[in-house]
């Protein structure tokens, strides 16, 4: 690690709980002496679920479609959620499958990145989801509405970025998938 590019941390205070996340800042001071306060957003770690299967030999995705509040329009994203405290990231990718899908299977991680580190602190952990098995209905939070859809593997790299795929981290998903899949051909192979 490069010690004349770490600040050092002074102080941290909260400034706003906004149920999903809070806002704080934090007094840092640089090698060379300066001192800056900086915003950062403090969340729990985040998951994705990619579910995959073969379809009369096509290989496909489970995806949803819902509606984000934030960008106030319908987006088509893998299942994914928060980790909840005390639960690890594969707990939280296999509870918010079966929660909004209600299909189990294996699961594999393919890694995990931070968001956004200019300004956030957690993690995002990518799971790839094989054997896939229907066990239950939707058990969706009261707030939630969401329909669960069958996508070509293809037409989802395809559109990734575009129109109802307008969602980073569901790039970052597709990243993570693409990679593995190199190693995995039978994974995109029609």
């Amino acid at each position: 690690m490069k010690e004349n590019l770490i600040w050092k941390t002074n102080s941290k205070k909260k400034l706003l709980d906004c149920h999903i996340f809070n806002v704080l800042t934090a007094e840092r001071e640089a090698p060379d002496g300066r001192k800056g306060e900086f915003v950062e957003i403090e969340s729990p770690d985040w998951i994705v679920a990619i579910p995959w299967f073969l379809k009369d030999g096509v290989p496909y995705f489970i995806m949803e479609e819902q509606f984000r509040h934030g960008s106030e329009s319908v987006t088509r994203e893998f299942p994914a959620g928060l980790v909840e405290k005390g639960e690890a990231a594969l707990e939280a990718a296999k509870r918010e499958m079966l929660e909004e899908t209600g299909i189990v299977g294996r699961f594999v991680e393919l890694g995990n990145v931070c968001p956004n580190n200019a300004f956030m602190s957690n993690r995002q952990s990518f799971f790839l989801v094989t054997d896939l098995e229907k066990k239950a209905g939707q058990s969706l939070d009261p707030n939630e509405t969401i329909d669960v859809i069958e996508v070509p593997v293809e037409e989802v790299i395809r559109d990734m970025g575009t129109g109802l795929y307008d969602n980073g981290i569901m790039m970052m998903a597709i990243g993570f998938f693409l990679r593995y899949a190199e190693a995995h051909p039978e994974l995109r192979r029609k």
